[in-house]
């Protein structure tokens, strides 16, 4: 009996153990291959990286103050490590949380000098090398205790839930988030086949098989000369819309199977939608403008930042503020927040009639409409004005100025 060796790296022993290979799209990376979820993952990584994070203080005599002396502050909006800009690094991280339902980010801190203890650079891990273990029975230390189970290189290391920040996505036991891919591997492979599908639906030139009839009988070798010879001649895209010759006795019937009789169209339409959905993008986000108009494309980004990115930058900043800020700093007022003027900013006439109500309401001052538009700051710019026509009833009631009638 004949024996043959096969490597690990051999396409053929996905098929000797009976698996697929296109089946791989729905799992890890490889869904990236399916083009709405490469779409929604890109626009979710970048709609995070492109929004700067920031550190605030709220005052104790009211009001709130970018933190710009805090040492987190460069760290967050600029470089969380040496070899990455802020727009990578949290391009990456959203990346990993949104195809994998979970992203991890190594927290490095000083072991010496007068910045002992302090945040030194942030890392973001490989979601696939990370394991999550929950003591529940109280076997090592504390029950319920949480470690990160990081392989690097061949050799495994745990990390404590304090040198983790953990975001997660869906989740249903708040420790760990739901791969969104697990639940959307049917659909994704769906995707999958209607790309592959129209690959080869443009391979063989536009032209669907067919049958072709014989009056007589042939042997199996020729039959397949014949079907070769005749599959060279007539497929293929450089054999599109050309005459083919078929010997005396031989007729040929194509099957008539369109893309609109398979209702293909309707079908990848619906699953572009689902896969959307899941992720929460809206349709015009990928270039489907079947329902949107130049009058509520605005309406719908910001329908975006209400229904998607909102619950996405909480979680972030929740996380961030319970691993990076002491507990001294968050009593003192400092805070993380997403800074998201880009995405819900209207157009500028519509904003300097909201300032010009602000300063005629007297609650913004004209600094701090200049600071929003990012404007210098002007002498005399920090009074709170108000207009003077404005009485208070008490006033008006008594009779005072302008001519008022008592009550």
């Amino acid at each position: 009996q004949k024996r043959e060796v096969i490597g690990l790296d051999d396409p053929r022993l996905l098929e000797i153990l009976g698996i697929d290979p296109d089946d791989l799209l729905a799992r890890g990376t490889g869904a990236l291959r399916e083009a709405t979820v490469y779409a929604c993952v890109k626009i979710l990584s970048e709609a995070v990286a492109k929004l700067p994070l920031k550190v605030y203080q709220e005052l104790p005599g009211g009001g709130i103050r970018k933190a710009t002396d805090h040492y987190l502050y460069p760290l967050l909006k600029h470089r969380p490590n040496p070899y990455m800009t802020a727009y990578d690094f949290w391009r990456a991280v959203e990346a990993q949380r949104a195809l994998r339902g979970n992203s991890f980010v190594a927290i490095e801190f000083e072991t010496r000098g007068p910045n002992r203890g302090r945040v030194k650079a942030l890392w973001p891990i490989d979601t696939s090398k990370v394991e999550v273990w929950v003591d529940d029975e109280g076997l090592i230390s504390t029950r319920n205790r949480i470690w990160y189970i990081v392989t690097v290189g061949g050799q495994r290391r745990r990390l404590e839930p304090e040198e983790v920040l953990h975001f997660k996505g869906l989740t249903v036991d708040g420790i760990v988030g739901i791969n969104p891919i697990d639940y959307l591997r049917f659909l994704v492979e769906s995707g999958a086949q209607a790309t592959r599908y129209l690959h080869h639906f443009y391979k063989h030139g536009l032209q669907t098989r067919g049958i072709v009839h014989y009056v007589g009988d042939l042997n199996e070798e020729a039959k397949r000369k014949f079907r070769e010879r005749f599959e060279q001649m007539a497929s293929g895209l450089k054999n599109a819309h050309r005459i083919a010759l078929l010997p005396v006795g031989f007729q040929f019937q194509p099957l008539q199977l369109s893309m609109t009789d398979a209702q293909f169209l309707e079908n990848t339409q619906l699953t572009i939608r689902q896969i959307a959905n899941v992720f929460g993008i809206k349709m015009h986000q990928l270039n489907d403008l079947s329902r949107a108009t130049h009058t509520n494309i605005e309406e719908q980004q910001k329908q975006f930042y209400a229904d998607t990115l909102q619950a996405i930058l909480t979680g972030y900043e929740q996380e961030i503020a319970a691993k990076l800020l002491l507990d001294s700093e968050i009593q003192a007022g400092y805070y993380v927040k997403w800074n998201v003027d880009s995405i819900v900013r209207s157009d500028i006439k519509t904003r300097y009639e909201a300032y010009r109500v602000g300063i005629q309401g007297g609650f913004l001052t004209p600094n701090e409409v200049r600071a929003l538009e990012e404007l210098p700051a002007l002498d005399g710019g920090d009074v709170l004005l108000v207009n003077g026509a404005m009485r208070p009833l008490e006033q008006v009631a008594q009779g005072g100025g302008n001519g008022a009638r008592q009550a």
